[in-house]
């Protein structure tokens, strides 16, 4: 659903106690055991970890999205069969480093507050033709619109104008314009290299140069980001964060929380899962839904945990949400973990096309994959609440499906 749906159903959550029964502290999913010293963890500790995390996923975010622009600028230059398949190629790469950025959305960071540019960047799902032309569309969209000025400030103004579904920048818009409509059962879409090539197809110098403008502005607004949680800075987000201790913890608590039941497991799988539908899908046209799935679990265990493993292998480690819970209720901290290591593995488990695993009667296999993750989400979202609650606050405002 378009991004803007969640900001006017963000729900208070009630917060129940629940009753766990005690049982062996196995670590599940390959996670790392709570730090020796986790009765020692504060709150501005895990804050300023959470920092540190937050900077490098977006870092190397950036970094994948320069090389999409790069593969991107290789293709408009010289269209062909190969520079487009490598500029496919770079859009999957940078798609699973961004999927973990979006726990660092729903509690108004840079992301997603007032001025925020998640809308610019992620927002879904999109109306093809409010773009470029399509199947029984020939003239339609801004492309094809030759008295529309293509620049990053007009492709910013027209975003969502007139409609959520008038998408007109973002990775999703990227994504249609290197693959297409998908119009296919079996795979993605499969947009011709033919269609950025002056005389085989109209307009072709206005969709090569509306790849480049909507790609430069991704670069703009993860820059942006980056930005927002450098180090070292005296009066940008981060530097007030770090020093937020309990609140900071909290707003941490809300992103996983919405993420786990009202985004994901409610707009990106439960949604399409009832209607069945292709348009419901996330990555429609590449297909890449299920790893849209696997990489916002896996985003939501990274921060439960401390941890990320960054584009260069290495893996950062420090005081997390797991050790402030496991203080107060280590029974609770590693249910919760347990919870949140078992949604990777049901995310991991929806097989590609997304858009044919959720065809067919309850008892479907691919429909009840995609079930299997929907459950373990929600439960997971309880059991961040009943985290939260342990360690102090006694209610969170979630985004609810």
């Amino acid at each position: 659903m378009p991004h803007s749906f969640l900001k006017t159903s963000v729900l208070v959550a009630a917060l129940a106690l629940c009753t766990y029964g005690t049982h062996a502290a196995a670590q599940a999913g390959g996670a790392p055991a709570p730090s020796a010293n986790a009765q020692a963890v504060n709150t501005n500790m895990v804050a300023a970890h959470y920092g540190h995390l937050v900077h490098a996923n977006y870092t190397d975010t950036l970094n994948a999205a320069k090389a999409l622009q790069a593969a991107v600028l290789a293709f408009t230059a010289k269209p062909s069969a190969e520079t487009l398949a490598e500029a496919r190629k770079t859009w999957l790469a940078a798609r699973e480093f961004y999927g973990q950025t979006e726990a660092f959305r729903f509690y108004g960071g840079p992301i997603d507050n007032d001025n925020g540019p998640e809308g610019r960047i992620n927002a879904w799902p999109m109306d093809e033709s409010f773009v470029d032309s399509v199947q029984g569309k020939a003239n339609a969209g801004l492309v094809n619109n030759r008295k529309f000025t293509i620049n990053k400030k007009n492709l910013s103004a027209q975003n969502e104008r007139g409609g959520e579904e008038n998408i007109a920048t973002g990775w999703h818009a990227i994504e249609f314009f290197l693959w297409g409509q998908d119009l296919s059962d079996t795979g993605p879409g499969n947009r011709s290299f033919e269609d950025f090539v002056d005389g085989k197809a109209p307009n072709a110098d206005r969709r090569r140069q509306y790849l480049n403008v909507v790609t430069e502005l991704l670069i703009d607004d993860l820059t942006t980001l980056v930005k927002a949680w450098a180090p070292d800075a005296k009066n940008n987000y981060r530097a007030r964060f770090v020093k937020g201790g309990q609140e900071s913890v909290r707003k941490m608590l809300v992103g996983l929380g919405s993420l786990s039941r009202g985004e994901l497991a409610g707009e990106r799988l439960e949604v399409a899962l009832n209607s069945q539908d292709q348009e419901d899908e996330h990555s429609c046209f590449s297909d890449n839904t299920h790893r849209d799935a696997v990489t916002n679990a896996l985003g939501i265990q990274n921060v439960w945990l401390g941890q990320y493993k960054q584009a260069n292998g290495t893996v950062l480690q420090g005081p997390s949400l797991r050790d402030l819970v496991a203080a107060r209720d280590a029974a609770l901290a590693d249910k919760t973990t347990q919870q949140i290591a078992a949604s990777v593995v049901a995310a991991e488990g929806i097989q590609a096309p997304f858009d044919r695993e959720i065809i067919g009667g309850k008892d479907a296999p691919g429909r009840q994959r995609i079930q299997k993750t929907i459950d373990s989400l929600t439960q997971q979202s309880k059991d961040l609440v009943a985290a939260a609650n342990a360690i102090g606050i006694t209610k969170l405002t979630l985004v609810q499906p």
